[in-house]
Order: C-alpha cells, then structure tokens, then sequence
C-alpha cells in the first residue's frame, strides 16, 4: 500500500533522540506510540494519572501539579469498594484511602517534575463528550462506573478545544518555555457514544486542534486521525472489536512518526536496542547448551555497550 497522507514539516522542529524526554498523555492511543518509545528505551513518561480521554481532564491535571495543589480527601471518594478521584483513571483506584492518597500525591510531584524537564509534549485527545457530574457541577475525567443519572453529557465545541489547549500550553510555557508540543487526535472511534455523536467529537476536535497549531512557536500536529482514517480504513488495520488499531496499524502510524520526529542519528542505536529486545524475548531449547550461553554473553556485552553511553537506559 502507498501511503500518501502529506504531514507538514517545519525547519523550526525539535526532532527526538536519546537526551530527550517525552510526556505523553491522553487517550489510549498516547500509549500506543508511549509504547513504541518505551521499546526503543527513549526516556519518557506515559499518562501517569492513566488514561485522559479528554482535554479538561489533563488541563485540570497539569493545572493541579504546576500549582502544586495536592490532593486531600475531598478531592475522593469511596465507591464499590474502591476508593476514586474524578480527575483520574480507575486503574489507580485502591480499597485503602491513604495509600491512594499517597500514590496520586507522589505522581503529582514526578508528574510536575516531568513537565518542567520534557524537551516534548505529545497530547493525545480522544473525545470532545464530556461528563459534568451534577452535584458538584465539575467536569470529570472518568465516571468510574456511578450512574449516569448524576452526570450531565456535554459536547465541548471547536473553540471550547482550543481554548483548553491553549490554556495548557500557557500552564507549560510558564514553567517550561523551550517545551515541543504535539498535538494529535486518536483514531479510536468512541462508539458508545454514537456514531453520528463520535464523528461530531472528533471533528470538533480536530478543527480545535488546528486553530492553535503554530510550528514557529514549536506547537505541531501529528495527524494519527487522518492516516487511519483515510489510509488504513480497510478492516484489516483494526483489532477484533473493528474499533482499536491492530499491531499493524500501529506501526505504519509508528514508521510515520519516526519519520518526522525521531532524530535519524538514533537509528543505529534503535536497531541494537532492537537486537536487544528480541533477544531478551528469546526462550531457549536448552539453556545449558553452548551456544545458548554464548549468546547471553554476547547480548550482556550488547547491554552493557548501550548502557555505557546511556546509564538511565534500563532492559
């Protein structure tokens, strides 16, 4: 298949190499390409208050950690066992009140932290529905399963978008001025919300994306929409449930970021990383033999080489 879709290049980009760090957040498409980074042992950061679905949920987060607000018990609340926050995903939920209120406090300092050092933001935003639960008049990032009776259903529109994306990029410049941010829409379609509803979402995302995008002032977008959308629209790209991109569709999108943002002089080290990994991966026949262990010994001499250069590299 050819791939035609056209991503515009600025001269004013900060390509990635190893020195860099990266903090993505958003959908779970972040975690996609996070995961790819992780593979090739570039420094980054991936969500770490779990998957942020919309663009109030992580203003809200960014805003709580570079004013150091810390979370209190007002900000929980116990349900089905678990404790929750709106602001966060479940899968940090915990049955014991303080350590949850420990865990979000200690990712609040590292999360801040990660903001004031990343030389690249990436924002990947999934839906433009929001929830604002009632009783509090507040919208949420996640409803943790509570009834939906107590939540008002929102559609933010295109100027409600780039107003939250430009309030997060003033809340990062103010503590991190030479920061690249790089916009990008999921392609996961949020069926559950309808499909007529999910398209409404996506293009109020995109056309509020756009309106903020400015390369000289090191603000970019990556368009992971458009090339699964329009390129990779055969079934084949998506996973069983027709809805998530498949391991396939994740690495052209992969190839196609590469391309554009991964500095060409890191290609050497990828591709032995690469060798790394697989060989980490490797299950023997029989351990014991000869050339089982030479090949361990030559794979620990490949690790201790990435290492020398890069200490914080981790296998």
């Amino acid at each position: 298949m050819k791939l035609t879709t056209t991503i515009p290049l600025s001269k004013e980009r900060n390509q990635i190499d190893y020195k860099s760090k990266v903090l993505l957040l958003g959908s779970c498409f972040a975690e996609n390409i996070g995961e790819k980074l992780e593979y090739f042992k570039f420094q980054n950061l991936i969500n770490p208050f779990g998957i942020l679905f919309h663009p109030v949920a992580i203003e809200k987060l960014i805003t709580r950690a570079i004013n150091e607000v810390e979370f209190t018990e007002k900000d929980i609340f116990f349900q089905n066992e678990q404790w929750h926050c709106f602001e966060v995903h479940s899968s940090l939920s915990n049955a014991d009140k303080d350590i949850f209120l420990s865990k979000l406090n200690t990712a609040l300092v590292g999360f801040k932290n990660y903001i004031i050092e990343a030389s690249h933001i990436i924002l990947t935003l999934g839906t433009a529905w929001v929830y604002r639960e009632i009783s509090n008049d507040t919208v949420v990032a996640n409803c943790h399963k509570i009834p939906q009776k107590k939540f008002i259903k929102e559609l933010l529109s295109p100027d409600d978008v780039s107003d939250v994306l430009l309030g997060i990029e003033a809340l990062i410049r103010d503590v991190n001025p030479n920061c690249t941010l790089i916009h990008t829409v999921s392609p996961v379609r949020h069926i559950k919300d309808g499909i007529v509803e999910n398209s409404r979402s996506k293009a109020h995302l995109i056309a509020g994306t756009q309106e903020i995008v400015e390369p000289r002032k090191h603000n970019h977008y990556f368009p992971s929409f458009e090339i699964m959308t329009d390129e990779l629209r055969d079934y084949r790209f998506y996973g069983e449930d027709l809805i998530h991109p498949n391991n396939t569709a994740i690495s052209i999108i992969w190839e196609k970021f590469k391309t554009i943002w991964i500095a060409s002089e890191t290609e050497p080290l990828q591709n032995k990383i690469d060798i790394i990994q697989k060989g980490l991966q490797h299950r023997p026949f029989n351990p014991q033999s000869e050339g089982h262990i030479k090949f361990e010994k030559d794979l620990h001499l490949k690790i201790s080489e990435v290492k020398e250069r890069f200490p914080w590299i981790d296998f």
